[in-house]
């Protein structure tokens, strides 16, 4: 498949000379009211990187005093959420009664199985007061055998991450294991996530893995004979000893793992099947899923 500059999902693929890059995906952009979120996965040309079907990034965003993160309930089917932040705070609510807040370092983990229902507001001394959002929210697909799993919901602090200083580079593995490093969040297919903060000049050689995304999340890299800007994932070839290097300082979030089968995805739902999906889309509309404790008035009602 040859990609040009006419698509604005695209920069380059091999075919023009990126040996490292299969792709680069430049993100469409929602405001959501003086909040955007910009979404890399999934697209058209790209519906997966390892187990890693959607990714977002949320702002950054700086929020005045009575503004703030407000989304309502809504539910799930068939995968687990990641979400990770930057800066900022937000309140995790779901329909098993979890009351979380994320602050930045942890790793939010929703397996929805079934079906789960979860909220993600603001602590009422957050929304309050002058404050900011940056993360990241991803969902993986969950392998066929578990997609009807009872849902679960996993927290890790910032503290049981492990981190390490990878040629003089800070190096957090969020999910996995690289540079001799192991994330004790759960998975169920082989899966990397990790995070890295580089400075002018410094380089980091990627781990290795079945399929890679590399996303930019500030900064400037280069990456073999490329150049790659903020905000935007470059899926990565197979290609072992792929090296980057930061041009400015810049953050990285790398993705990736196993290679799955065709997922479906409509709306917040993600199935291997796609009858399992209409099924989820009549349940929510007829009012099956459970509430979320504590959040039982609000829901956002499925789109038309």
């Amino acid at each position: 498949m040859s990609i040009t500059s006419k698509n604005p999902e695209a920069a380059c693929n091999v075919e023009q000379g990126c040996a490292a890059i299969e792709l680069i995906i430049a993100p469409r952009a929602h405001d959501l009211g003086g909040f955007t979120v910009r979404r890399s996965l999934p697209v058209r040309q790209r519906r997966s990187i390892g187990p890693w079907i959607f990714f977002d990034e949320m702002g950054a965003a700086e929020f005045a005093p009575g503004n703030g993160v407000n989304v309502r309930p809504h539910p799930h089917i068939n995968l687990a959420t990641v979400t990770y932040l930057f800066d900022g705070e937000i309140l995790h609510r779901d329909s098993l009664g979890s009351y979380q807040p994320i602050t930045p370092g942890d790793i939010n983990l929703m397996v929805a199985g079934k079906g789960i229902v979860h909220s993600e507001r603001e602590r009422p001394e957050v929304t309050n007061s002058l404050h900011r959002l940056h993360g990241l929210q991803l969902w993986m697909a969950l392998p066929e055998a578990d997609e009807e799993t009872e849902p679960a919901f996993y927290h890790y602090p910032a503290s049981a991450i492990p981190a390490g200083v990878i040629n003089d580079v800070p190096v957090r593995v969020l999910i996995g294991s690289a540079y001799g490093l192991s994330s004790p969040v759960k998975t169920f297919y082989q899966t990397l996530y990790l995070e890295a903060s580089l400075q002018p000049g410094q380089s980091l050689l990627l781990p290795d893995a079945p399929e890679r995304g590399l996303y930019l999340v500030s900064g400037q890299l280069k990456l073999q004979e490329s150049q790659l800007e903020a905000q935007q994932l470059a899926v990565l070839g197979p290609a072992a000893g792929v090296t980057i290097t930061a041009t400015v300082p810049s953050r990285i979030a790398l993705i990736g793992g196993e290679a799955i089968a065709t997922r479906y995805m409509e709306w917040n739902f993600v199935s291997s099947r796609k009858a399992r999906l209409e099924q989820a889309k009549l349940d929510w509309q007829q009012g099956r899923f459970p509430k979320v404790p504590g959040d039982e008035e609000e829901f956002i009602p499925l789109p038309s």
